[in-house]
């Protein structure tokens, strides 16, 4: 009697699945903005761009700017289309009419992810940088904002003077988690090994940091601060929905970039871009996600 009811419950799900078949979820409409960038953009956007196009959850647009010192008068983007902007760019200054878009964008609520030098960008833009939160190079000191930096379990905002912006010799490192309550975070693990890649540190800026995910220890052996430093967090904007990762630095070719095929930065990044767009996750956490003592790497970027 038992059977016969478990296999009218599977006929009967089966019928109900066709009668009502589940829609396919709409790919999230996102812009990519890249084509100036101290950093090896033409590496990083088309990276980017495979690891969340093979996610199947994101559809992406390429907003690649005119070389630099070429005339950017021309580079208007509409940003009305879009759930989500990831931005990969550091270079000369948007016309006004992207400026204002962006923030009325960012203001109307929409989604951004700010990855790796992007937080480098518009050091005299004061939005721009509330907008990351922490920023680094590009001549920044204590006029751009206090030192953020994690000390005796707690943020800790650093008045000091000093250079905002640094990172020693590329080096494997373990990612701290802080906030494991949030979404971005749900069965990731506190402590994960990640690929070589840069260590960001003596970051500065507003700080507004709302949720802070990850930190990691820039030793002074690798030519570090010495200071538990954020490296993965979102921002306090508005009604605006930010996720900056300071992780994966390009390589010199798409197949060979370690810090972007590390499975960690990969699925960071796909969760904190899915929850920038819709204020949810809902991929789960995949069995070869790295552990503290053991990096992997996914190397064709799915």
């Amino acid at each position: 009697m038992r059977k016969q009811k478990q296999v009218w419950a599977i006929l009967l799900a089966v019928l109900f699945g066709l009668i009502f078949p589940v829609e396919a979820r709409e790919p999230i409409k996102t812009l990519l903005i890249t084509g100036q960038n101290n950093h090896n953009w033409p590496v990083s956007h088309v990276v980017l761009k495979q690891i969340l196009e093979n996610s199947g959850l994101f559809e992406v647009d390429l907003a690649i700017s005119p070389e630099k010192g070429k005339d950017m008068a021309g580079f208007v983007l509409d940003f009305k289309p879009y759930q989500l902007v990831v931005l990969d760019y550091n270079g000369d200054p948007w016309p006004e009419e992207t400026r204002n878009g962006f923030l009325a964008y960012a203001e109307r609520g929409g989604g951004i992810v700010v990855y790796h030098a992007a937080d480098n960008a518009f050091p005299d833009w004061p939005e721009y940088n509330r907008i990351c939160a922490l920023g680094g190079w590009e001549n920044r000191d204590e006029h751009a904002g206090p030192y953020v930096y994690w000390k005796d379990g707690q943020l800790t905002r650093d008045d000091s003077p000093g250079v905002g912006g640094s990172h020693g010799r590329q080096h494997l490192y373990v990612l701290n988690g802080r906030d494991m309550s949030h979404p971005i975070m749900a069965g990731l693990p506190e402590k994960w090994l990640h690929g070589q890649d840069e260590l960001y540190d003596r970051m500065r800026g507003p700080g507004n940091i709302k949720a802070l995910l990850y930190t990691a220890y820039s030793d002074p052996e690798t030519g570090g601060s010495g200071r538990e430093e954020p490296l993965i967090f979102t921002v306090d904007y508005g009604r605006a929905r930010i996720f900056h990762t300071m992780l994966g630095h390009a390589g010199e070719t798409v197949e060979e970039s370690p810090a972007m095929q590390c499975t960690g930065f990969q699925v960071t990044l796909l969760r904190g871009a899915e929850w920038a767009a819709t204020g949810q996750v809902t991929q789960e956490v995949p069995d070869d996600f790295p552990t503290a003592e053991r990096s992997t790497a996914r190397k064709g970027y799915r």
